[in-house]
């Protein structure tokens, strides 16, 4: 419950910020020792403490995404890019309306890929008023500054980050076996028309073996300073 808002009208009134953070997580598989709302909590953790930190609205988590290449896995379910989209859009809008200026999409889901394209269409329409964070560089620096030993391409999924991250976040939603699920997939080329499916039979791809709650805080933490600088380039 603490990853989820519970601030009330009144809260929202005296805050009167100008700034919200919307989670975009996915309920997808991450092979067999973290849950399936793996990205969700992921998400919904960056953005709570951002708001311990910066003046923002807190919104709860979008917690269906795009999750097709996983869709072989039992469990997984997905909406399609044309639903997140709207459902994005229209958040912006009812947020406009209430006098909120800017949204911030926090996306724990690397195959949320139509997030880019709504931020820079929005944007091209309506001005500055959405963006999206974490970007890229804001995870490797977030890989440095913890200490981990992988980088994105080769711990994508269910890896040394995701991992590390549960377990300083809610260590108590994870089953036993990530110190023996590694698994090497770094050639990737038909991901997106093959699926997960075609690189690995755990559903990992990466490094769950070097996963620490410490590396998680630190990683964290790093997230949450980089955001002030994400905020800074946009005059926010």
């Amino acid at each position: 419950m603490e990853l989820v808002t519970a601030a009330t009208a009144a809260d929202e009134k005296e805050r009167n910020a100008k700034v919200a953070l919307l989670p975009v997580g996915s309920f997808e598989q991450h092979g067999e020792f973290l849950p399936l709302v793996t990205d969700t909590v992921v998400a919904a953790a960056i953005a709570r403490d951002i708001a311990t930190v910066h003046t923002v609205m807190l919104l709860p988590p979008i917690t269906i995404s795009c999750s097709h290449e996983h869709s072989s896995w039992r469990g997984t379910v997905s909406i399609s890019s044309r639903t997140l989209s709207a459902i994005v859009t229209d958040v912006a809008d009812s947020l406009t309306r209430s006098g909120v200026e800017h949204l911030v999409l926090i996306n724990g889901h690397g195959g949320n890929y139509v997030l880019s394209n709504v931020v820079q269409e929005y944007t091209a329409a309506n001005g500055p008023t959405m963006s999206l964070y974490p970007q890229g560089h804001d995870w490797t620096k977030a890989r440095t500054d913890a200490g981990m030993k992988t980088g994105s391409h080769d711990d994508m999924h269910a890896g040394e980050l995701e991992t590390s991250l549960l377990l300083h976040v809610a260590p108590e939603l994870i089953r036993a076996g990530n110190e023996a699920a590694d698994w090497t997939a770094d050639h990737r080329p038909h991901l997106l028309t093959l699926g997960m499916a075609a690189y690995t039979t755990s559903g990992v791809i990466g490094r769950p073996s070097l996963g620490t709650a410490e590396k998680g805080k630190a990683a964290l933490d790093s997230l949450t300073r980089s955001f002030g600088e994400h905020q800074g380039s946009l005059g926010l």
